[in-house]
């Protein structure tokens, strides 16, 4: 955890100058390895544009860098820009500085986000709020992430003259967010798999309404869990990758997790007054990457007492977190939800904490994996790595479309705060382990204007829709039909490579 000490500000005080001096006396480099063990210490920059690692596993810092009670500080003040340049300067050492500088500053305006707080913290009452996540171009968290992911892209692109084809799978906010990102940018193309049929009318048509010559939407016949052993596939297939330049922007991408970093710290400094105060986050969760960012920013030493994990009637992760037992479901198992973009059974990013967990054990982590690989469970129960789960601050609870409904109608009319699904679900579970004298802050997921039936059912009538979305399922859509078959996907791909070239 956090070294707390105050060197180089006076009583626990920095200035700007302060700030610049504790920054240029870090003089680590950071370096990332699999969470399976089989990949050389590589730099930001050779993982950015990468899915997979060779392995099979993911990529995460060979250490994670640790924040004193000096950077607190001085970062409490900083404005959203300015703390992300902090935050993912620690993590990104291969750009120079004054180019990450300017792609932080290019990707998170005013003009993007609709204002310069980018999350603002809406409170309900002392002690309890909601982290507005939801500002972006398509009014879902993964904007803040994704934002940032295109630019380094297109930097990294720039600097190389090469080209990238993304292929990612989304449960229903992903897909868009990355296509908003990347439609128009030069030399790159993305591929993105979806479940036919299981994502709201509103984020469907957002996605395949979109006429750009560079994005190629495809339906697949199937659950997300479908999709994403696809992208994970052909992640695996190397000579394909490499031949067609394939990248991820899921969140097995390590930039997508240390993006969202960023607002955990913004989040906490909106809802504290000093930094000697705990909060607790309560994070709805599918594919384990958001919670996973909270996880990384305690590890770097921010004042969390709990992450509250919340699942849908997909509960894989809470029954771990309660049991010890990872059982992931199949495709016939997994249950289609009015909280779509959580109906995942197969978490991807809790590899990156069961690393931990073990003590950055990689060849626990392949045993584990090659049972999960082959459909089975692996359990923990009735080992010490039980017990070690609480040192981590995790806590889980579910919830189902009955009690999200309650929740949405109770926030509502106490509040008058209209949330969409998916928060719902945070809420729900958060309100459960709400404790005394430490603020719970839930993560937002998306504006309800994208889960308008369920908002009927709860309120009795349609959320209002931002500007602009007003006819959004009227578009023409253009998209594929395939069946969950990893060489229809690749076929598919070489065609679109091919007509492009």
């Amino acid at each position: 955890m956090a070294d707390h000490s105050n060197a180089g500000c006076d009583a626990g005080v920095c200035s700007r100058s302060d700030l610049a001096l504790l920054h240029n006396l870090r003089k680590s480099t950071m370096r990332y390895i699999s969470t399976r063990g089989g990949m050389p210490p590589k730099s930001f920059s050779e993982i950015l544009l990468s899915g997979l690692s060779p392995d099979g596993g993911l990529a995460i810092p060979e250490a994670y860098p640790t924040i004193t009670t000096a950077e607190l500080t001085a970062w409490r003040a900083l404005s959203y820009p300015a703390l992300a340049f902090e935050i993912l300067s620690r993590f990104v050492d291969d750009i120079p500085p004054a180019d990450l500088r300017d792609i932080i500053n290019r990707s998170y305006t005013a003009e993007i986000f609709g204002t310069p707080d980018i999350t603002p913290l809406k409170t309900l009452e002392p002690g309890l709020h909601i982290l507005g996540l939801s500002n972006g171009p398509t009014l879902a968290f993964k904007d803040i992430a994704m934002q940032l992911l295109g630019n380094l892209f297109q930097y990294q692109l720039d600097k190389t003259g090469d080209e990238l084809n993304i292929l990612g799978a989304t449960s229903g906010d992903t897909g868009s967010s990355a296509e908003y990102a990347m439609r128009g940018k030069r030399g790159i193309r993305v591929f993105m798999l979806s479940p036919l049929g299981k994502m709201s009318r509103f984020q469907t048509a957002q996605m395949f309404s979109l006429q750009d010559r560079n994005i190629f939407n495809i339906a697949i016949r199937g659950v997300f869990d479908d999709c994403q052993d696809i992208v994970k596939a052909v992640s695996n297939d190397h000579a394909f990758k490499q031949a067609h330049r394939i990248g991820t922007v899921n969140s097995i991408n390590w930039a997508r997790i240390v993006a969202q970093v960023v607002y955990y710290f913004k989040g906490y400094f909106a809802a504290t007054k000093t930094n000697d105060q705990q909060v607790s986050f309560a994070v709805p969760s599918g594919n384990f990457g958001n919670i996973c960012a909270g996880h990384v920013a305690r590890m770097m030493g921010l004042p969390i007492k709990h992450l509250i994990l919340a699942t849908n009637e997909n509960d894989v992760l809470d029954e771990f977190f309660r049991t010890g037992v990872y059982r992931p479901r199949t495709t016939i198992e997994t249950r289609h939800t009015s909280s779509p973009s959580m109906d995942i059974s197969k978490a991807s990013n809790f590899e990156r904490f069961i690393f931990d967990l073990t003590g950055r054990n990689a060849l626990q982590v392949r045993e584990f994996w090659s049972a999960v690989e082959k459909g089975n469970a692996f359990d923990v129960s009735q080992t010490p790595l039980f017990a070690k789960i609480k040192d981590y601050g995790f806590v889980s609870g579910s919830s189902n479309h009955a009690a999200r409904i309650v929740t949405i109608r109770d926030i509502h009319q106490r509040y008058q705060v209209l949330v969409d699904t998916h928060t719902a679900d945070g809420l729900k579970v958060g309100l459960a382990h709400r404790e005394t004298g430490v603020p719970l802050i839930c993560l937002e997921t998306a504006l309800p204007a994208k889960f308008a039936e369920s908002i009927q059912e709860a309120i009795g009538h349609e959320p209002e829709r931002p500007a602009g979305f007003e006819h959004l399922e009227d578009l023409p859509q253009r998209f594929v039909v395939k069946d969950a078959d990893v060489t229809a996907v690749k076929n598919f791909i070489d065609e679109q490579c091919g007509l492009s070239t």
